[in-house]
């Protein structure tokens, strides 16, 4: 994972919106895997690019990349669980790989989960991969993943299993272990002819 560990209020860096430019990032620096974490509305886009028509949209384009596995992230709240919902029916009508995302529900404080995301969890278990519950961290809401050694055990059970989920799914679609991906074309370089 690629991250600048920087405290939670700083704000994001600048990274390429174009998914395929991840994908030459994780093949040209020979990672094995690379997370990358948007922030675009996957409804909103699916929606878009359907009613704009003629092009696939983020969402598309990130599902389409070799060895790609979604993760949905939604708060674990009434209104949390209905935007998701509502992305995984646009995503469902778009034919995106439900059948392989994950989806992690981050809990926003101390305490269960509402009844309502419980109920709204286990619907989801039979649309995708694997639903995931992850623990209110006081120290990433202060700190992000600046402190990492520092994180509570159950926060670093559930990446552990969010790790685990993700890995499965790959492996359930693509074998394991897992085939190598096929090596993008080099980009031109900028101002030389191509």
């Amino acid at each position: 994972m690629l991250t600048d560990h920087q405290d939670w209020h700083h704000g994001q860096l600048r990274l390429p919106s174009d998914p395929g430019a991840w994908y030459q990032l994780a093949a040209g620096g020979g990672w094995q895997a690379v997370v990358a974490d948007t922030t675009h509305p996957i409804a909103h886009d699916i929606v878009s690019a359907r009613t704009e028509g003629g092009h696939a949209g983020q969402t598309a384009a990130w599902c389409a990349l070799p060895f790609a596995v979604p993760v949905l992230c939604a708060l674990a709240t009434g209104p949390g669980v209905t935007a998701l919902q509502t992305a995984i029916k646009a995503a469902s009508a778009e034919g995106l790989p439900l059948h392989r995302t994950v989806v992690a529900l981050t809990s926003p404080g101390e305490g269960r989960l509402p009844p309502p995301v419980k109920a709204a969890a286990t619907m989801l278990q039979s649309q995708v991969a694997t639903v995931i519950t992850v623990p209110f961290d006081p120290l990433i809401r202060t700190h992000g993943l600046a402190q990492p050694t520092k994180l509570g055990r159950r926060t670093g059970e559930a990446a552990a299993a969010l790790m685990h989920a993700v890995l499965e799914s790959a492996h359930h679609k693509w074998g394991a272990p897992l085939p190598p991906a096929p090596r993008p074309a080099a980009l031109p370089a900028a101002g030389l002819p191509s």
